[in-house]
């Protein structure tokens, strides 16, 4: 069974990564979502290591930068928020 599902993850992945390639409208979007990743990366790296929001750490992990990418400097405030209320 475990063959089975890897090798329809292989199949999935092969022809998502072909459909990708095949159209010009993918390479924007696929630029586009790139230059969100790395900017929301660099905006918490800035945001934990200036001191700008004082005792505060905002972990840089796929959670934290996709919620960044989605939301953008609202994201932030969540991530924020959320830490200050829990933690």
């Amino acid at each position: 069974m475990r063959a089975v599902w890897l090798s329809i993850f292989i199949a999935s992945s092969v022809l998502l990564i072909a459909v990708v390639l095949r159209n010009k409208l993918s390479w924007s979007w696929l630029r586009g979502f790139s230059l969100h990743l790395v900017l929301a990366a660099a905006l918490l790296y800035v945001l934990n290591y200036s001191n700008l929001i004082p005792d505060m750490y905002i972990p840089i992990n796929p959670v934290t930068i996709g919620t960044v990418v989605t939301l953008g400097i609202p994201g932030v405030a969540l991530i924020v928020g959320l830490q200050w209320a829990v933690v």
